[in-house]
C-alpha cells in the first residue's frame, strides 16, 4: 500500500486526494468527520478489513481537508457532500456502503439521497446531521456570536487539535439548506448506527432521531456504554468493522 494518495481533479479546478483498494462490490466508502482526514484510525482499520475480505474500499479528503485542495474555512456542508457524490460517481462502480463518522454521517445521508440507486447500505458512527443548526449555535458564547456578526466567523477551541475551529457564517447558512432531521429521510437501504453514550460532542439521541426519521424498516442502532465521540479504541474499531462485515454478508446473501 502506498501512502501517497491519488488525485481526482474536480470540474471547478479543485482536487480531491484519495486512496483506493480494488475488490468486490458492494464496495465501502469512508466519509470523514469535521476537520478530520482520511488517515484516521477508523478509515485505516476499515481499509485493512476490506482488503482482507477482498472488498473494494475508498477513502478520501473533502476539499479543505487533509491533502485535498482548498482552505477548510471556505468549505460548506453542500460542497463537502458534493465532494462525496463526485467521488462516488467518478471513482466507484456498482453498489456501495457509505460509512460516515460524525459530520460524515450527515454527508453519507446527503450523498445517499442524491444517488439512492448506488447505495447498498449506510453505517454511521456518532453521526451528526444538522450539527450546524442544532449543536454549534448553542455552544457559541456572546463574544463568539459578536465575532460572527462582525467578522463572518467565530473561533471555537478544538479539544482534538491546538488550532481552533474557524466556524463561518457561510457554513451555518449553508447547513440550514441541508437539514435532514425536520421530516422523513426518504431512504430505503439498510442503516446501521453506532453511538457512544458518553459522547460529549454529538448527543446519542441524534442517532435515535435518525433511526426514527429514515424511511427504511431495516435500521439498527447500537449504543456503546461509556463510549466517547471518537470511538477509536481497538474494541471500537473492531465493532465498526464487525458491523460493516455483517452488513456486507447480509447484502451478499440476498444477491446470491
Amino acid at each position: 500500500m502506498s501512502d501517497t494518495p491519488e488525485i481526482l481533479a474536480r470540474d471547478d479546478g479543485g482536487t480531491i486526494a484519495y486512496c483506493q483498494t480494488p475488490g468486490q462490490t458492494p464496495g465501502v466508502i469512508f466519509l470523514t468527520g469535521f476537520k478530520s482526514d482520511m488517515t484516521g484510525s477508523k478509515a485505516l482499520a476499515l481499509e485493512d478489513f476490506c482488503r482482507q475480505r477482498g472488498t473494494a474500499f475508498l477513502r478520501f479528503d473533502y476539499t479543505g481537508h487533509g491533502q485535498s485542495s482548498g482552505a477548510f474555512e471556505d468549505g460548506t456542508i453542500g460542497e463537502w457532500a458534493d465532494d462525496a457524490i463526485t467521488a462516488l460517481d467518478r471513482l466507484t462502480e456498482g453498489p456501495q456502503i457509505l460509512v460516515g463518522s460524525s459530520m460524515g454521517g450527515w454527508i453519507m445521508l446527503l450523498a445517499a439521497l442524491a444517488r439512492p440507486d448506488r447505495i447498498a447500505g449506510l453505517v454511521g458512527t456518532a453521526a451528526a446531521p444538522d450539527f450546524t443548526e442544532d449543536l454549534i449555535p448553542n455552544e457559541l458564547s456572546d463574544e463568539q456570536k459578536k465575532q460572527m456578526a462582525e467578522q463572518g466567523f467565530a473561533e471555537i477551541p478544538n479539544c482534538y487539535d491546538e488550532e481552533p475551529y474557524k466556524i463561518t457564517k457561510a457554513l451555518l447558512d449553508d447547513g440550514r439548506d441541508h437539514l435532514l432531521l425536520r421530516g422523513e429521510i426518504p431512504l430505503d437501504c439498510p442503516v446501521r448506527l453506532i453511538h457512544g453514550t458518553n459522547d460529549e460532542d454529538v448527543p446519542w439521541q441524534i442517532s435515535l432521531n435518525i433511526a426514527e426519521r429514515v424511511r427504511s424498516v431495516d435500521v439498527e442502532t447500537l449504543f456503546v456504554k461509556n463510549g466517547d465521540h471518537r470511538l477509536s479504541e481497538p474494541r471500537d474499531l473492531e465493532r465498526l468493522c464487525r458491523t460493516v462485515g455483517r452488513l456486507l454478508d447480509q447484502l451478499q446473501s440476498h444477491s446470491s
